[in-house]
């Protein structure tokens, strides 16, 4: 069983920056997909980024439109360390932040990236507040 870690939430003023990070227990962590999601009060969970494992040394991200050009998303295999760096924070990112896992070999291969069934683990989330 994996267990996720998050840290790094807080409050911001808009167009300020915020890194988001999430510890996994793993001793296979380089060869996991890993994902951030977000939910605002009353609104449906959000994918919002994804970093998954090519073969090798090769990772591949996507984000969703309304972040793409302001986050990134990395991770640190050798810390076991997923990362979410947001720039440029708007109002509307307000969310619970989770961190999610995909235990290889990953069900990607049939769910797509942006749907949370795709994902075996999830982390407990962190708040993130922007201000106007």
């Amino acid at each position: 069983q994996v267990q996720l870690v998050e840290s790094g939430g807080g409050l911001v003023q808009a167009g300020g920056s915020l890194r988001l990070s999430c510890v996994a227990s793993g001793r296979t962590f380089r060869e996991y997909t890993m994902g951030w999601f977000r939910q605002a009060p009353g609104k449906e969970r959000e994918f919002v980024a994804t970093i998954n494992w090519r073969g090798g040394s090769t990772y591949q991200v996507y984000y969703t439109d309304s972040v793409k050009g302001r986050f990134t998303i990395s991770r640190d295999n050798a810390k076991n360390t997923v990362y979410l760096q947001m720039n440029n924070l708007k109002p509307e990112d307000t969310a619970v932040y989770y961190c999610a896992a995909s235990e290889p070999p990953s069900r990607l291969g049939s769910i797509p990236y942006y749907s949370g069934v795709a994902y075996d683990y999830w982390g407990q989330g962190t708040q993130v507040t922007v201000s106007s």
